[in-house]
């Protein structure tokens, strides 16, 4: 299918307001206040901001991080402009990819961290906390690698495989008088060839054309 800009801003739009409503909710109802049970330990929601990548990775460095939301981004609009045709799966892949990095983008230019609220646990062990828009850009890579390695096969159309046998079907009749004469009648092609009277090789050395015995 064409690709859509309206599906890949669109949903790049609706990704960028979750992410921004839902930081902006945390940091009204969770900073300074204990981990909220969401669905017992395993989901839980707690108020942190971080200085480094996704999921809390390389917090306290002192690097411009949102480089990797500005090439995120912009290796989204290389991707986008060279294929005409996207299946919806890979514009969903880009455009989810496009709305987390930006929306990991708004915060570390407005306040140099970024709000995460979400956190995981499973039998004493924590899953670094995140945010929608981490979550956004993960479904979107996970999404990106299961289908992009399959190229779509174009459906031969009926049209196509008429006018590829075109030139086939309208040669075949120039050749069959050729054929015909060349395999159809060996006999009347062979006696042609021979003395006119049907027979294959003609007379035969030593026999009477008349049936008459010889002396």
């Amino acid at each position: 299918m064409k690709r859509s800009p309206s599906l890949l801003f669109g949903v790049a739009f609706a990704s960028v307001l979750l992410d921004q409503w839902t930081k902006h909710w945390a940091t009204d109802h969770l900073a300074f206040r204990e981990p909220v049970n969401v669905v017992g330990e395993l989901v839980r929601f707690t108020y942190t901001r971080n200085s480094g990548i996704a999921f809390g990775m390389f917090a306290g460095k002192s690097f411009p991080f949102y480089i990797f939301s500005v090439v995120a981004a912009l290796a989204v609009f290389w991707l986008w402009s060279r294929h005409p045709r996207l299946p919806w799966p890979r514009q969903w892949s880009l455009a989810l990819i496009l709305g987390g990095a930006i929306g990991n983008l708004i915060d570390r230019v407005r306040h140099g961290e970024v709000v995460d609220f979400i956190l995981l646990s499973w039998r004493g062990h924590e899953f670094p906390v995140f945010n929608v828009a981490d979550m956004c850009v993960t479904c979107g890579v996970i999404l990106f690698a299961l289908v992009w390695t399959h190229e779509p096969q174009e459906p031969v159309t009926e049209a196509a495989g008429t006018e590829s046998a075109g030139p086939a079907l309208a040669s075949a009749p120039a050749l069959a008088p050729e054929k015909e004469g060349m395999s159809g009648r060996p006999d009347a092609a062979a006696g042609s060839a021979g003395d006119g009277s049907g027979s294959p090789l003609g007379p035969v050395a030593g026999e009477n054309p008349e049936h008459r015995p010889i002396p």
